[in-house]
């Protein structure tokens, strides 16, 4: 009779943890999610900072070595310089806020098993970690699509500045 209840012990302790690595799947496919999201981001961020210094580079040189051209002054580019620096604190804001979400979720994972082994009632903690995970994908969220938004205003005034100054 003792063996018989230790079986049935075991096999629902393992029928359990098998739920629960069901249960913290789901999350990790999130994780998954968000780190093709940074590299995304993190790809943007260095485009800008490339763009940025190419223009500060620009800058440096002097007129006479055609470091300025024709269509540019130097506050013209000071202008871009500023729409660049704004668009990488939107994208640092962005790449700071969905690491934030991925260890809020990576946390979630963490206390499913805590939970579940020491036997503590951590659901609330546990939906308050993923509350805060979704929050801060949001919020990285949104700050990408003012970023987004950014670049795409400054691409249509570069090119009506671009139109006026063909007919001129």
């Amino acid at each position: 009779m003792i063996g018989t209840t230790s079986l049935a012990t075991h096999t629902l302790q393992s029928v359990d943890i098998a739920h629960l690595i069901q249960v913290a799947l789901t999350p990790i496919f999130l994780i998954s999610a968000i780190g093709v999201t940074l590299n995304v981001l993190t790809n943007r961020l260095a485009r800008i900072v490339d763009r940025a210094r190419a223009m500060e580079d620009r800058l440096r040189e002097p007129l006479q070595q055609g470091g300025l051209e024709a269509g540019y002054e130097g506050r013209d580019l000071h202008a871009v310089l500023r729409v660049l620096a704004r668009r990488a604190r939107y994208i640092n804001a962005a790449i700071t806020l969905i690491t934030l979400s991925a260890l809020f979720i990576s946390l979630v994972v963490v206390m499913l098993f805590a939970n579940a082994f020491l036997r503590w009632d951590l659901s609330a903690f546990i939906a308050c970690l993923f509350i805060a995970s979704m929050v801060s994908l949001c919020a990285a969220l949104l700050a990408f699509l003012i970023e987004v938004r950014i670049a795409t205003n400054t691409l249509q005034i570069g090119i009506e500045a671009a139109a006026r100054e063909e007919r001129g």
